[in-house]
């Protein structure tokens, strides 16, 4: 292990040729092996994907890399939370445990699975042309999912699905993982990242082994958790909520019959109130709405204003919402979920 990581019970690989060794010992040993890919400063949203890898695979892996390709210039890639520390202390005790069965024979003793890898490579390992967040002055081989990536959070960050594309292929390549695990957080990203795999015809993972998990949400408010929370203040914090409340107001006019349009309206009266009562409260903070819209479960593309429930099985109801200079994102799926989550 290099002298600069902290101590981990969890093997630490940082480059493709180590792990590649480690993937070759599961192979043999006929093990399935589940991926959860982040870039660290984990939390319980995290936790939740590694406790369902755990519990559907025999060895566990994840990654933690802050990828500078889905950044643009003026984002957060030089401020975004490195925790590394933490995240080893937080992924120590999760566990997954059960009873052994074998041809119908339960033997004594649980079967007790805990993440088996965490894989740490640095930007030369996965960019070796070198990467920068100025995409015209890139070199190298890059990954772009056409059609599904200019629309939703690809209309305001309209690099980000580029880089996403492309650092997910390569972490596939490395890891061949039976089965990759995604938060319903980032619904376009994990749906675009089922469709990359369908398209390139990849058997590790296969398009139906790309498993999107529900959002993970805080008990008290529903606020989405993120990595990205981290950077709200305690004012800001108290209004963060905001965009998942309005998501909520607008599903409930979409189960009573209502219109796209009408729920939308629905959604903004939300956000409004919600901006007044904080000047109310004389809360230090600023809020401004990015987007909420409704959008195809396939295309992604926008649903057309007098679409209602009954036009359509399913719908991703999405948007962004900066508190303070925090941009947070939120999406509900409308109608039968179980076609995308699960």
């Amino acid at each position: 292990m290099p002298p600069d990581l902290p101590p981990s019970s969890i093997p630490l690989l940082t480059t493709a040729a180590a792990f590649r060794e480690w993937r070759e010992i599961a192979r043999r040993e006929q093990k399935t092996v589940g991926y959860v890919p982040t870039m660290g400063a984990l939390h319980e949203g995290h936790l939740s994907l590694v406790r369902r890898s755990l519990a559907e695979n025999d060895l566990t892996v994840l990654s933690i890399f802050v990828n500078p390709a889905q950044f643009a210039p003026h984002e957060d890639l030089a401020t975004y939370p490195r925790t590394l520390e933490h995240d080893i202390v937080a992924l120590a005790p999760v566990s997954f445990s059960s009873f052994n069965h074998t041809n119908g024979t339960v033997h004594p003793g649980p079967i007790i699975r805990q993440p088996s890898a965490i894989f740490l490579p640095n930007a030369k390992e996965i960019y070796p042309s070198g990467i920068t967040q100025d995409v015209s002055a890139q070199k190298g081989t890059f990954v772009e999912v056409k059609g599904y990536s200019h629309q939703m959070e690809g209309k305001s960050r309209p690099t980000f699905f580029r880089g996403v594309a492309t650092v997910v292929t390569k972490l596939f390549n490395v890891i061949q993982p039976t089965r990759a695990y995604f938060g319903q957080k980032d619904i376009q990203q994990a749906l675009l990242l089922k469709r990359l795999a369908q398209d390139l015809l990849m058997s590790y993972p296969l398009p139906e082994n790309v498993c999107i998990v529900p959002t993970a949400r805080d008990e008290t408010d529903g606020l989405a958790l993120s990595s990205r929370n981290a950077y709200l203040s305690l004012d800001g914090r108290k209004v963060a909520s905001t965009l998942y409340q309005a998501l909520s107001a607008a599903r409930l006019a979409w189960e009573e019959g209502a219109t796209k349009a009408e729920c939308l309206a629905k959604a903004y009266e939300v956000v409004e109130t919600r901006m007044k009562e904080a000047q109310e409260n004389q809360l230090d903070v600023d809020m401004s709405l990015d987007f909420i819209e409704f959008n195809d479960a396939d295309t992604f593309e926008v649903v057309p204003d007098n679409t209602t429930m009954k036009d359509l099985d399913v719908v991703l109801l999405s948007g962004a919402l900066f508190v303070g200079k925090t941009r947070l994102i939120d999406n509900l799926v409308l109608g039968d979920d179980t076609k995308i989550i699960g």
